[in-house]
């Protein structure tokens, strides 16, 4: 009897099977074990992809010929493209394929685009003649069959990276049971390695691979990010034996439209005074699935009218009202996703106009000569060192003063990023004013030639975008995964990604509309080609008008936000084990 009892407790209790649909035992697949070979491959990954996307714009100038505003613009659209298409590939995972096998189909194309990409750098054919002066305006543009080469590589990867990017950490994930104390405990562990492994992976790509492209060649440097991915994803694949699996369990687009489509059929309706005449199922049987029944609110109220009891079951015509509840709370939540656009559009900049004055600076220091692109480490590090000074010291501090578990609220530390955002452009005005002042003085404007003034004068907004980056980007992902719904994490997740992929479209949109406007009736405009005769100046004070503007707006959406009021068992043992691991995290007030 007890070996029977000791068998039946070493299968996983969340309902991950293997590849077969068979129930686990956690003795032989998941953990630690399945998980270093993801986190292994994530590593890799990750030097591929910025190994790629650090160094695209001084590609795109350098060796395509593109003028500054082009090329700008075509980075933050294949980023932002990169960014939008984890929501289909989530969708597909959680309708259709499963993470795994939506993984896999991914990673051939991924991989397929690395190769097409390599071999776009590598073949004269498929590039145009070197140039001397590729700022000057005269060098030979890359024809359309070059282009629709390079650029059809580019979008194929972001394709699949649509489709590996928010799977590969939720298989991580699931290899931890949220049922066994020991295996919930060991999940926060991986989140810290998940979190190692980027950062690793982005700091080897900002500084090796960017100095490879920019001074061996780029058939090396594009060569060993393509050979670093399918290295990575041979890794993947050898932990299959190890790995456990989830089921599909239906999108959450799905559930959200029926509610839609139901309180709209029944818009004419009265609501019923007294909420518990609502649909709902028992508390029994959320409880066989594992699942958390949420309790009508009266925001939002129209949608309450999915759940009016009209004789009808269908799915499309009655709703749950925990299933109205989760759909107010994804909408709840949109005026804040507004908010985090301004803030991304000030990220794409990083890879774009901060690196394209990189290029006109000194950048030597003796023999050796900086890549442009190689600074984006700094952003990195900056972000390291600003989260443990957060946890460490920031929260310990506030705590006093606020009595708040966390220091301070998710959405006062966004207003804190968005601030040092508004700062970080103020700062970059500045930087920039100063260059082009010594430009002049050396006569340089017309000529664009190198200005006399070292690269890191531009160090301070790179650090500052770390620091900006350690309040808004992490509480931004912190809070959609916080307040989203028990069953809707995944899309919750998803709206971190889209307003970076949202933020990088409007900065293109941005920069393409201001360079056109500043040059009509015969003004010389604020972006050039020649960045030397520009004024970046103007355009980053700018952006730091935006930003203001914008903490306008974000202090009005966040002063009328209602938090979610249920608080499901799963988060309370996460609040547990951050009480150990991060201070900054111990409690999961409701109003934190």
């Amino acid at each position: 009897m007890g070996v029977e009892e000791g068998l039946a407790d070493d299968y996983t209790q969340d309902g991950t099977v293997d590849l077969k649909g068979n129930p686990v035992r956690r003795s032989k697949r998941g953990g630690w074990r399945a998980c270093s070979f993801v986190v292994v491959y994530e590593v890799f990954e990750r030097m591929a992809f910025y190994g790629i996307s650090s160094n695209l714009l001084i590609y795109l100038t350098n060796r395509l010929h593109q003028g500054t505003v082009v090329a700008a613009n075509n980075v933050t659209n294949w980023v932002g493209a990169v960014w939008m298409t984890p929501i289909l590939g989530a969708y597909i995972a959680d309708a259709y394929l499963g993470r795994f096998w939506t993984f896999i189909v991914a990673s051939i194309i991924y991989l397929s685009g690395m190769s097409l990409l390599t071999m776009a750098v590598s073949l004269p054919t498929l590039r145009p003649p070197p140039c001397a002066e590729p700022t000057s305006g005269h060098c030979e543009k890359a024809s359309s069959l070059q282009l629709a080469v390079y650029f059809g590589a580019l979008y194929i990867l972001a394709l699949g990276t649509g489709g590996t990017k928010p799977n590969i950490s939720t298989i991580g994930a699931d290899q931890f049971d949220d049922f066994h104390p020991k295996e919930k405990k060991q999940k926060l562990s991986f989140f810290n390695w998940w979190m190692f492994s980027i950062f690793f992976g982005t700091l080897f790509a900002n500084i090796i691979l960017v100095y490879i492209q920019d001074n061996i060649g780029w058939t090396l440097g594009y060569g060993l990010p393509t050979l670093g991915l399918a290295i990575s994803i041979g890794i993947f694949v050898a932990g299959i034996p190890f790995y456990r699996h989830k089921v599909p369990a239906g999108s959450p687009f799905s559930r959200m439209g029926k509610v839609l489509v139901a309180a709209a059929r029944k818009r004419k309706l009265p609501l019923p005074r007294d909420v518990k005449e609502l649909y709902e199922l028992d508390l029994e049987e959320y409880t066989k699935k594992r699942k958390f029944r949420m309790e009508a609110t009266p925001s939002l109220s129209f949608l309450n009218k999915a759940s009016i009891k009209t004789g009808s079951t269908h799915p499309w015509r009655l709703c749950t009202v925990t299933e109205v509840e989760e759909t107010k709370q994804m909408i709840r939540m949109i005026p804040i996703l507004f908010a985090t656009f301004v803030p991304s559009i000030m990220l794409a900049q990083v890879n774009t106009l901060f690196i394209k004055q990189g290029t006109t600076l000194d950048r030597k220091i003796g023999n050796f000569e900086i890549p442009p692109a190689s600074l984006s480490g700094f952003v990195t590090v900056s972000l390291l060192v600003s989260i443990g000074l957060y946890d460490r010291v920031f929260v310990k501090i506030m705590r006093k003063f606020t009595k708040n578990p966390r220091g301070i609220t998710l959405l006062q530390r966004m207003g804190i990023g968005i601030v040092l955002h508004m700062l970080i452009m103020v700062v970059c005005s500045l930087v920039e004013r100063r260059r082009l002042a010594v430009a002049k003085e050396h006569g340089v404007v017309q000529s664009g030639a190198q200005v006399p003034l070292s690269i890191f004068i531009l160090l301070p907004q790179f650090i500052l975008m770390g620091t900006a980056d350690a309040f808004m980007e992490v509480s931004k992902i912190e809070f959609f995964y916080d307040q989203a719904p028990e069953s809707m994490k995944s899309l919750g997740t998803s709206y971190s990604t889209t307003a970076i992929g949202t933020g990088n479209f409007l900065s293109s949109f941005l920069l393409s509309t201001v360079a056109d406007l500043t040059k009509r009736n015969g003004r010389k405009g604020w972006i050039l080609n020649n960045l030397n005769a520009s004024h970046l100046d103007y355009y980053y004070g700018f952006f730091a008008i935006l930003n203001f503007l914008n903490f306008i707006f974000f202090l009005v959406v966040s002063r009328y936000y209602v938090y979610k009021a249920e608080v499901s068992d799963s988060i309370r043992l996460l609040t547990e084990e951050l009480k150990e691991k991060a201070p900054s995290k111990e409690s999961n007030n409701p109003h934190s």
